[in-house]
């Protein structure tokens, strides 16, 4: 099978974001929804958003809705597609904010569990995509929610559910 020894050609990107430390130090004084209202407000961009490519757009007690910003090719793997986990990694935000918007200051929560089914590929270029995710149950210690990927004509790209650990204080 030939070959072409020529190397490949290279894109660059660059991108700005708040700084992890500080975030997590506010996520902790104030109540999820608080401090997920307050991203919003200052059009924060948090590092896996600004690095992947998405927002928190709206948020209320249980549910939220994340914009994605156009597709663009650092998103695919090398055969040409967006990369799976960049499907599962976008959806982990909703998934995530759907519970943080419901708990109280200084409770937090993990992810125990992230299960995601790809339904549809997205295309370079696509700027049509969003994620919304919503609280299924909050138990105690344990919570469960789910996501999707859409897009205008509120296909689905991607669906995920979560188990969550809620960690108090």
């Amino acid at each position: 099978m030939p070959h072409d020894s020529q190397p490949l050609s290279t894109l660059s990107r660059t991108y700005a974001f708040a700084q992890p430390g500080d975030l997590g130090a506010r996520a902790r004084a104030m109540s999820g929804l608080e401090f997920l209202q307050e991203l919003i407000a200052h059009d924060t961009d948090v590092p896996i958003g600004a690095t992947l490519g998405f927002r928190l757009a709206s948020v209320e007690p249980g549910a939220c809705v994340f914009t994605i910003d156009r597709i663009e090719p650092h998103l695919f793997n090398p055969l040409g597609g967006v990369h799976g986990g960049w499907y599962a990694a976008v959806l982990d935000a909703p998934l995530g904010v759907a519970l943080h918007s419901t708990l109280p200051a200084g409770v937090g929560y993990t992810t125990l569990e992230l299960k995601v089914n790809l339904t549809r590929a997205a295309k370079v270029g696509q700027a049509d995509l969003r994620a919304v995710g919503r609280l299924v149950h909050r138990g105690r210690t344990t919570a469960v929610t789910d996501a999707q990927i859409l897009d205008a004509e509120q296909r689905v790209y991607a669906h995920a559910t979560s188990t969550c650990l809620i960690l108090q204080g």
